[in-house]
């Protein structure tokens, strides 16, 4: 009997900051794998309009709104998910901000909303999700780390901060849930056209800079991101731990 590794078809996903952008991709690449998806946002018009456009392709898809950075949202959430659908196997850290400055010109309240949206949500929806993981001595934590995990540029200091935390905690968690079979790995996108990313893309500056910089010569895909995560998600990676997937075109392993 021949076993496919790399089936999700059994598992059911939850992805934070997946009512649009990559996690929108994450959760469409997966869904049509098979994987039963769980959809997370903050406005639940938006939210809603997402889950909708995947059930119509007879996907298997539901959505939750509410806030990362809430521990009672996140704890009335994870209630509400296990009664109406069960078990998470496998949770998906993706929700991000982003504001764009000079370090110095930084406001105090913008710089912890950056750190609290990317690191401090990610700690507090693993820490809501891992009991039930640890009971089962089985599953997976994918954090969506960054290009900025490993390198800075100008005006992106609170994204590089909190990304390059997000790296670490990765690692952090691995350590420590390891023995219990769950294994906790970050993926890496390089440069993709997304909602977040089009004023970039639009930039012919920037556009022609970053074509320049990367060994494949282009932006990625947001589809191109799918392998990776299903990967990551399956019991192809069982053995993989406290490592990032950096998907970039070649970026970091060019001068």
């Amino acid at each position: 009997m021949k076993i496919n590794r790399f089936d999700v078809s059994q598992k059911t996903i939850l992805i934070t900051g997946s009512s649009g952008g990559l996690g929108l991709k994450f959760a469409h690449g997966l869904g049509q794998e098979g994987a039963q998806v769980i959809l997370n946002g903050r406005s639940k018009e938006k939210l809603q309009k997402a889950v909708t456009a995947l059930q119509k392709e007879g996907l298997q898809a539901y959505g939750y709104g509410f806030n990362v950075t809430e521990e009672n949202e996140i704890d009335n959430a994870m209630s509400r998910i296990k009664k109406d659908i069960g078990q998470i196997d496998v949770l998906i850290n993706n929700a991000g901000v982003m504001i764009r400055g000079p370090l110095h010109e930084i406001e105090n309240d913008e710089w912890l909303q950056v750190l609290d949206v990317h690191l401090n949500g990610a700690y507090l929806m693993a820490k809501h999700v891992v009991p039930g993981m640890i009971e089962r001595r089985a599953g997976k934590i994918i954090n969506i780390c960054s290009l900025m995990s490993e390198l800075g540029r100008p005006t992106v200091g609170p994204y590089t901060a909190a990304k390059g935390g997000l790296k670490m905690l990765t690692k952090a968690m691995a350590v420590d849930w390891a023995k219990y079979n769950i294994q906790v790995n970050g993926i890496g996108p390089g440069y993709f056209l997304t909602e977040m990313t089009q004023k970039l893309a639009d930039d012919p500056e920037f556009d022609a800079w970053l074509k320049k910089r990367t060994p494949a010569g282009r932006w990625g895909k947001p589809e191109e991101l799918s392998g990776a995560v299903q990967f990551l998600s399956s019991s192809a990676s069982d053995f993989i731990n406290g490592q990032i997937i950096y998907v970039d075109g070649g970026i970091l392993a060019s001068l």
